[in-house]
């Protein structure tokens, strides 16, 4: 699959999700099986550009690429202002928001409310291809089914963004009005996918293999994205490559194989964050790697006592110690899926 000049590994991708996708995350992501990862989204604010959280954002050192940015916002000049200044950065593809449902961004008319105003969706999405083109930097969007059920307006957007440059759509199934809420759909996308030539992105609840095969069946989509999912459980996309290519599962890792991934993701979380930021926000990560194993509720109370990068290490590493010593793989533990108020607790300050 290729997004313009850019031939990707395969077709799973990791979804950019504020507060998670950082680049020790997608590096992590890549490494267990991803073929692509966007970044967290980035405010086309420039008031914002020199904040810590936005520098954070920005950083791609050592990443592989093609290195793919979201940015957000709502004013058309600014978003194409923002695709270039995350271009000279290192941006290799840009990726415009207008797929998050959450309350801080929408009440700003960001994010899924610009499918409310279609002139304007639009609008942002040709000033940030003609700012783009001059770069050969490719532009991809993200969108929802619609506002809401009455205003499912996916597929006739779906041929306006194509029609001024836009080069790979993604669909989160469910309108914004729906959040992170009940049942993903599928009929939207499949409809998306027949109306447009360009490649499109299957997103929500893909959380197993047999779903991923599922949902690439029904909507004849080029590729799934994965969020939720892969919290705590990033090796969910080898899971589900190992599947499409051989119809059989993938055995469960083993734990001195989870352990050395997560030692390490935080090892990378620490350097990005420094210690007081990165102890404290490591403790997500934590908890959905341990929420669903023995043990785990209690650990997860202890972690959040600890306010030292070296003593979260230890605790973690004893842990799983503790852990293997009663079995050589992960147990079944189900997927670590993040609480929606805790997800809208984490967008970005666009």
């Amino acid at each position: 699959m290729n997004i313009g000049p850019h031939q990707l590994a395969n077709n799973l991708f990791a979804a950019p999700m504020a507060g998670v996708t950082d680049r020790p995350f997608r590096q992590l992501c890549r490494r267990l099986g991803a073929g692509y990862a966007v970044s967290e989204m980035v405010t086309s604010r420039r008031d914002l550009w020199n904040t810590l959280k936005t520098s954070r954002r920005a950083n791609h050192e050592g990443e592989p690429g093609p290195i793919a940015v979201q940015i957000a916002g709502t004013d058309a000049a600014m978003m194409a202002e923002a695709a270039v200044y995350n271009i000279d950065r290192g941006a290799q593809i840009i990726d415009i928001n207008m797929g998050c449902p959450a309350k801080k961004v929408c009440n700003k008319w960001a994010g899924s409310a610009l499918m409310q105003d279609e002139t304007l969706a639009v609008a942002i999405a040709q000033a940030v291809v003609e700012a783009a083109a001059p770069h050969g930097v490719p532009v991809t969007l993200k969108m929802r089914t619609g506002w809401c059920q009455a205003e499912k307006n996916a597929v006739r957007l779906a041929r306006l963004f194509e029609g001024v440059g836009v080069q790979m759509l993604t669909v989160h199934g469910r309108t914004r009005e729906q959040g992170y809420g009940g049942q993903a759909e599928y009929d939207t996308i499949a409809a998306v996918k027949a109306a447009v030539r360009v490649p499109v992105v299957a997103n929500g609840d893909i959380t197993t293999p047999e779903k991923a095969r599922e949902v690439l069946a029904f909507t004849q989509a080029d590729a799934v994205m994965i969020g939720r999912a892969a919290q705590g459980r990033p090796w969910i996309f080898r899971e589900i490559a190992h599947f499409l290519a051989t119809g059989t599962h993938l055995a469960a890792p083993l734990v001195g194989e989870v352990r050395r991934l997560l030692l390490e993701h935080l090892q990378d979380h620490y350097a990005l964050y420094g210690e007081f930021t990165g102890v404290r926000s490591a403790r997500k990560h934590i908890a959905w790697y341990v929420k669903s194993l023995p043990g785990g509720a209690e650990f997860r109370a202890r972690m959040n006592t600890i306010e030292d990068c070296v003593a979260q290490l230890h605790a973690v590493a004893e842990f799983f110690d503790e852990l293997g010593s009663g079995a050589d793989r992960m147990p079944n533990a189900g997927l670590a899926m993040q609480d929606d108020n805790e997800q809208e607790a984490e967008e970005v300050n666009a």
